[in-house]
């Protein structure tokens, strides 16, 4: 197996209850008024960090849907599913959209950044790489 690259959110996030991976923005929750078989469940404009099983037909209740089951990248956790179609009119609103079960969800903690880098013209902040400290006019003839 590769390597996996998670992706990180600033700002108030959700992310998986198992392995703290974010997942969410809270700006892309849009509903809280799912439920799935292991009760709460939120409905979702976008999500990261999650890797889509195979597509498959599932009767609902509010009727059959195509979606595929969503895991976290990171821990693997099964932590809900993305709409890919809706057989009925009503429904067709909440394909590409994305559920995520309230019991593998949780509120992340806001990420602390590093301070900024020191600004160019700060003659004590040493050179980023060789050729900063040299004049490109000299330089030219190694490319």
């Amino acid at each position: 197996m590769g390597r996996v690259f998670v992706e990180h959110i600033t700002g108030k996030a959700y992310c998986c209850k198992y392995c703290h991976t974010h997942l969410a923005k809270v700006e892309e929750l849009l509903s809280k008024q799912f439920h799935s078989k292991n009760g709460p469940a939120w409905l979702f404009g976008q999500v990261i960090n999650v890797v889509p099983g195979p597509k498959e037909e599932r009767l609902m209740t509010t009727g059959m849907h195509v979606v595929s089951d969503i895991s976290c990248t990171k821990c693997c956790a099964l932590l809900g599913w993305k709409y890919e179609a809706a057989h009925e009119e009503s429904q067709k609103y909440k394909v590409g959209r994305f559920i995520l079960e309230r019991a593998h969800v949780a509120e992340a903690a806001p990420a602390v950044l590093p301070p900024p880098p020191r600004g160019r013209l700060d003659s004590s902040a040493p050179p980023l790489s060789f050729f900063d400290s040299h004049s490109s006019d000299v330089d030219d003839h190694y490319f």
